[in-house]
């Protein structure tokens, strides 16, 4: 696969997160432009609702997520025509309800991964696809400060990215099939030198949390005179072209029973 011929969505993620996470939103946010979502649309695991208001250019049906925080604050983005919060594993929709549905760097934060997959499975129409991208185990491998403190930083890295699961696509085809779908393509993205520069942004961006902290915004001055460092420093790390070795990995499945 060739990366897609998007508008530049670097810009607009940096102009409201912390650099890191703008960095990886960017190139997600541009897959979906070449991916058709038919109605109704259904986001698993939605968060606040930003990332949805600056990828589509419609409200996307329904957004689910489990916590309080995340599902009101989605409210002010309107990118929802509706907004649920409901564990995914018991999503309170009748089967064969949605047309598509997308879970944007989620998966990987669900122990019961399996019962949200039949529960996805589950309320989409027959042949409907779905569209997830969750980190692989380079994402844990590519760190550069294990080299220091050895397998313990490793551990806690992903213990505050909060990650059950960084696997492999075979693993993930299996899940898929025994949830009822076929998995149709994936590529890897998100080379290890980009991963590192996201390792490092979690540190590098505690201005941003105590600004968040303090304003509700991650960003206080939301000027490009403002981004222009980061954003050229970035802007190679910014690339939605697939790579080999990369650290994420991005998934077209389709519902086959």
């Amino acid at each position: 696969m060739t990366g897609p011929r998007t508008q530049d969505f670097l810009f607009r993620h940096l102009r409201d997160l912390p650099y890191f996470r703008a960095l990886l939103r960017a190139v997600e946010s541009a897959y979906y432009q070449e991916l058709p979502l038919p109605a109704p649309i259904y986001d698993v695991g939605c968060g606040d609702g930003h990332f949805a208001s600056l990828t589509f250019d419609r409200k996307l049906d329904v957004g689910l997520d489990p916590w309080h925080g995340p599902i009101h604050e989605a409210k002010r983005y309107g990118a929802y025509k509706g907004l649920v919060q409901a564990d995914a594993g018991r999503a309170p929709f009748p089967a064969n309800h949605f047309g598509s549905a997308l879970s944007n760097s989620a998966l990987e934060h669900i122990p019961h991964v399996d019962s949200v997959l039949a529960e996805i499975a589950r309320v989409l129409k027959h042949d409907a696809p779905f569209y997830f991208c969750v980190p692989n185990p380079r994402y844990l491998s590519e760190l550069s400060l294990p080299r220091v403190f050895g397998r313990r930083y490793t551990e806690w890295f992903r213990r505050i990215s909060r990650v059950h699961h960084a696997d492999e696509p075979p693993v993930w085809e299996c899940r898929l099939v025994q949830a009822g779908f076929k998995l149709e393509r994936w590529w890897h993205y998100f080379s290890p030198a980009a991963m590192r520069v996201l390792e490092w942004g979690h540190y590098l961006g505690l201005p941003s949390l105590l600004a968040r902290f303090v304003t509700g915004k991650w960003i206080l001055a939301r000027g490009r005179w403002n981004m222009t460092f980061t954003e050229r420093f970035l802007r190679k790390h910014a690339s939605p072209e697939p790579v080999e070795d990369g650290t994420f990995t991005f998934y077209l499945a389709r519902k086959t029973r």
